[in-house]
């Protein structure tokens, strides 16, 4: 996760350091580049929404918990107007 978070808010500060303490956990190569992957396309396509303003859809506050509603609104919450399931 520590790798993820780097890739999506500051990929410049990525070095063989955070690369090879993944590789001390046992991952190869294949596998860090799949999460350098992944974090890198789910931080552009969060930033990109977020630029053009998109709100959550409203399933997603009424077939969701309250908790993984929250934790899904990180930065932007639900607009008002969407009430979570209880």
């Amino acid at each position: 996760m520590d790798l993820a978070e780097k890739v999506a808010l500051h990929a410049y500060k990525v070095t063989e350091d955070d690369v090879e303490r993944l590789r001390g956990f046992g991952l190869g190569d294949a596998e860090i580049f799949d999460v350098v992957l992944a974090s890198a396309a789910r931080a552009f396509f969060s930033k990109s929404l977020d630029s053009m303003g998109a709100e959550a859809d409203h399933a997603y506050a009424t077939t969701l918990g309250p908790g993984v509603a929250a934790e899904l609104a990180v930065g932007r919450p639900f607009p008002m107007t969407m009430r979570p399931v209880e």
